[in-house]
């Protein structure tokens, strides 16, 4: 069968899915969104929106949910992974049999896999053939999902290895209020939008204990600072954390009140239980288990990450907010580029 590159199949009703689906099929495409039951797919052919995730933003007439994967993955010119970090190694296991060495793959989950601590990018070339691994792209930036179905304006970046996939699928993304760049460096765009929320729920620690906004952007920039020196140790190129992928999303997702990591961290400084939090979300907060997979990677690459150890210790040890928050202000006084020019060779 030939695919279409006017269709798009997108994988998971997630809130950021059916954002994706919503902007795609306004901009004229043809989306299937492909549901878990067929149960689901009629409510959402019935309901013509997401009211589970995305509520009051009506599907177009070119987005259509689907269950059966030969219907929605056969002709599909770009199949975009939109699920949970860790479901993304069976979702993708159910997809592979209908996909081909010509089939655009971009993935858009934020997180890494809590048992091997891999990027979403290496978990789907573990389980897909070897010719459809030079098609797989990831996306990332400050792109809150209510604020983009809104029609609000927002910036992207996708990247891939090879320049020229990068380059077939923004052309499909991008849009007059979407506007998408492209970069190779896979690693450095993959773990700049997943480690931010790591540091997204300690920004909500800070707003939940009102410690204010200059505790808050020491916060960002020692965060931004901290996540650097693990992806240019996992091999990410350092300006790609000061691009859309690194800053801009740590801004967004460290401010805002649509943010759910911000949120989970906000509501432990108010006194609730991770467990209470987490049950009554309707979304997840993917920097929960991102903060135990990135320690596994900091020890790996034997880098220290004062941040996301706190959080780790709030989140799994019990430790007390207010606690964390002044052990990381007692820390050892140091210059502040120690960390760069010890790598540099140079004396701090």
């Amino acid at each position: 069968m030939t695919r279409r590159q006017d269709k798009v199949a997108v994988v998971g009703t997630t809130c950021w899915g059916t954002t994706l689906a919503v902007m795609l099929g306004r901009k004229g495409l043809d989306v299937d969104l492909i549901a878990r039951t067929e149960d689901e797919a009629r409510k959402l052919s019935r309901e013509r929106e997401n009211t589970a995730h995305l509520p009051g933003f009506p599907f177009p007439p070119g987005v259509r949910a689907v269950a059966s994967l030969d219907e929605g993955l056969g002709d599909s010119g770009m199949v975009i992974l939109a699920v949970p970090a860790q479901n993304m190694r069976a979702n993708v296991r159910m997809v592979r049999a209908h996909l081909d060495h010509s089939v655009l793959l971009l993935n858009v989950a934020k997180g890494l896999e809590l048992d091997t601590a891999l990027r979403m990018s290496e978990v789907i070339s573990e389980e897909v053939d070897p010719p459809i691994r030079a098609n797989i792209s990831v996306l990332s930036g400050p792109n809150l999902s209510q604020e983009i179905a809104r029609g609000l304006p927002a910036t992207t970046v996708i990247a891939a290895a090879d320049a020229s996939v990068a380059a077939r699928a923004q052309k499909i993304l991008a849009t007059p209020l979407f506007r998408v760049y492209v970069n190779t460096d896979m690693v450095g765009v993959e773990l700049g939008g997943v480690l931010k929320n790591v540091i997204a729920l300690a920004a909500g620690m800070v707003d939940g204990l009102g410690y204010g906004d200059n505790a808050k952007a020491g916060l960002i920039t020692r965060g931004l600072a901290e996540i650097t020196r693990l992806g240019v140790a996992a091999g990410a190129k350092p300006l790609t954390f000061a691009g859309l992928a690194g800053l801009g999303d740590m801004v967004a997702t460290c401010s805002s009140c649509l943010s759910r990591n911000r949120f989970v961290g906000q509501e432990l400084a108010r006194g609730r239980s991770l467990n209470k939090i987490m049950t009554a979300m309707s979304g997840v907060a993917e920097g929960v288990t991102t903060t135990v997979a990135a320690l596994t990677m900091a020890g790996k690459y034997k880098i220290e990450m004062p941040i996301t150890r706190e959080v780790y210790r709030v989140l799994y040890e019990g430790l007390e907010v207010r606690k964390a928050v002044s052990e990381l202000m007692g820390r050892e006084l140091k210059e502040e580029f120690a960390d760069i020019l010890r790598s540099s060779g140079e004396q701090a």
